[in-house]
């Protein structure tokens, strides 16, 4: 049983669809990559899962049980956590206030979780009492992903998670993503840098126009004339 599947989903804003029939599915060991054009449905279909914008049509399965149209909150409460590209951390707390704002759901277990996300980006550890407002994008992506950890979800959506970072944060923000994955949380995110994010998922869906136009694995959408003619650059 897959983790996650989205079975012919349509869905958008004021009646007006985005999605037009996008379908996806991963298991719990998986890293799912979304990619595609500006304008494709990208993160309308991260927010469609969420429960961020209407499923018009179609549905959305968590573990086999329906989840179209449930609340944020309710979602978090059956194991999903969501970073958006933007306003994903509150620049006047702290390190470790933002990331005990993600606990909310299991404070009695914030001081073991809390270890576990500092495994994951000993940075934070050593900037800790720091205004998370004050790191760096790549530190202050590492607060957002770490607040969303700390509600234990099975999977982890992230919408743009190396948006307007240097190649080093990059690069280490896939690592991570590699990281949390094999520690047992399913992914799937939006990715703008298609082809390094395409290189570490285990299943890669190209939108276009509300669409899925491919669907494959990483290394064959890397690998396909076609995908790289029409989405890769060449």
């Amino acid at each position: 049983m897959a983790l996650l599947e989205a079975r012919n989903v349509h869905g958008g804003y004021g009646g007006m669809n985005i999605l037009n029939g996008v379908s996806m599915a991963i298991e719990a060991d998986e890293v799912g990559v979304i990619v595609g054009p500006n304008g494709a449905g990208k993160s309308t279909m991260l927010k469609a899962i969420f429960g961020l914008l209407a499923v018009n049509q179609g549905e959305i399965l968590l573990r086999g049980e329906p989840i179209t149209n449930l609340s944020p909150d309710r979602l978090v409460h059956r194991g999903m956590g969501f970073v958006p590209q933007e306003k994903n951390i509150f620049p006047s707390l702290t390190v470790e206030e933002n990331l005990e704002m993600g606990a909310y759901i299991h404070p009695q277990r914030f001081r073991p979780m809390l270890e576990r996300v500092y495994d994951f980006f000993p940075p934070l550890k050593d900037k800790r009492r720091q205004p998370a407002g004050e790191l760096s994008g790549g530190q202050r992506q590492m607060v957002a992903m770490g607040r969303a950890l700390m509600v234990e979800p099975s999977l982890l959506l992230l919408d743009e998670p190396t948006a307007g970072l240097s190649p080093l944060y990059m690069n280490e923000i896939f690592a991570r993503v590699q990281e949390i994955n094999a520690a047992g949380v399913g992914i799937l995110m939006v990715e703008q840098h298609a082809k390094q994010a395409l290189a570490i998922a285990d299943k890669g869906f190209v939108l276009a126009a509300g669409q899925n136009r491919f669907t494959d694995t990483g290394d064959n959408l890397l690998n396909d004339p076609e995908v790289a003619k029409s989405f890769l650059g060449g």
